[in-house]
């Protein structure tokens, strides 16, 4: 049995099975994609909650995991040379777990860097205007008299949108007829938006009907309806 005691986190957040991935995270759009991801490719991990209402993601433990407190965070106790390995950032998580796994991310270099080009279209745009436009729509953003910083992101979300639409045009999924690692991260953000941040009718997301066809599609999948809820 692998011992984790060196890491911080596990005094916060008991490891019951240490030989599995240890995934420290909440059902937020960055968070699920994680979750989402473990489901589908099949191995074994152990779901920690870090509650934002208890300020977790501040913690000293937490810190030790991802010096940046956001979630989500993993630590795979059989990484690279079977040696325990942590990581933060979503996106990264994504691509590590796909190579871990040989799952969800083409190994033929084209379409392997394809795929990241449009990972990384949603970590650094759609993730970004999204959540800005949550911040503005929804939470105390909403008070605000002045409406330009609102209809900024609202702009840029409809541009986004626009980009993703076209790609989507003919295809199934972001690749293709390929599933992948850009699907899961891009399509918890979609939902967040037309749901949660409640700006459907804001980004008139009934103007971009390959969109919401993917989005469909993708909420169907039995992964993603478990991976949504997790942790609980």
């Amino acid at each position: 049995m692998t011992d984790l005691s060196a890491f911080p986190i596990t005094q916060k957040w008991p490891a019951h099975y240490p030989d599995w991935i240890q995934l420290y995270s909440l059902p937020t759009p960055n968070g699920v994609k994680v979750s989402i991801m473990l489901e589908e490719i099949g191995l074994p991990y152990e779901p920690h909650r870090v509650g934002f209402d208890s300020n977790d993601q501040m913690s000293p433990e937490f810190l030790s995991l991802n010096p940046n407190n956001k979630i989500p965070a993993i630590l795979d106790p059989h990484g690279p040379d079977d040696k325990p390995l942590p990581l933060f950032e979503s996106g990264a998580i994504l691509i590590y777990l796909a190579d871990k796994s040989g799952q969800l991310l083409a190994q033929e270099s084209a379409a392997r860097y394809e795929t990241i080009q449009w990972l990384m279209f949603q970590m650094g745009g759609i993730g970004p205007m999204f959540g800005q436009l949550g911040f503005f729509n929804k939470f105390a953003g909403k008070d605000y008299e002045d409406k330009r910083p609102r209809d900024r992101y609202v702009d840029e979300s409809k541009r986004l949108l626009k980009v993703l639409d076209s790609r989507l045009q003919g295809r199934d999924w972001i690749m293709g007829e390929r599933y992948t690692i850009a699907d899961i991260a891009t399509f918890p953000w979609v939902r967040n938006l037309i749901g949660f941040y409640e700006a459907g009718d804001l980004v008139g997301i009934k103007d971009f009907p390959n969109v919401t066809r993917v989005l469909e599609r993708f909420l169907a999948r039995p992964a993603v309806i478990r991976g949504l809820e997790i942790p609980k």
